[in-house]
C-alpha cells in the first residue's frame, strides 16, 4: 500500500527547530528500512513536509507516531492511503 504523509507544523518554527536533528535521524532510519520512499519540505518550508511511505497502514501510523516532531507535539501527521490504479513499470518494484 502507498501512503502520502502530510506533516504540518503545529508550533512556531522556533519551537520546531530543536527537534530537527532527531527528525532527520528518524527519516534516515525509515528510508534505510524501506518504509519511506521520498521525503521533503513543502514550499514554502514553514508549512511542514511530505513523505511517501509503503507498507500496511497500521505500520505507517506507528512509524508516524515515532517522529520526534510528533512526540514533541510540534507537528501533526495526516495520512492519505492510495490504491495505485496505474503505475510506471520502473516504480512497481518500489511499491511491492
Amino acid at each position: 500500500m502507498l501512503h502520502v504523509l502530510l506533516v504540518r507544523y503545529t508550533a512556531p518554527i522556533d519551537q520546531v527547530s530543536p527537534h530537527v536533528p532527531g527528525h532527520v535521524t528518524y527519516l534516515e532510519r525509515r528510508h534505510a528500512d524501506g518504509t519511506f520512499l521520498l521525503s521533503g519540505q513543502t514550499v514554502p518550508g514553514d508549512l511542514g513536509g511530505v513523505i511517501l511511505a509503503v507498507g500496511p497502514r497500521e505500520h505507517v501510523e506507528r512509524v508516524a507516531a515515532e517522529d520526534p516532531f510528533a512526540v514533541a507535539g510540534v507537528a501533526a501527521y495526516e495520512i492519505v492511503t492510495v490504491e495505485p490504479g496505474r503505475i510506471r513499470d520502473d516504480l512497481r518494484a518500489l511499491l511491492g
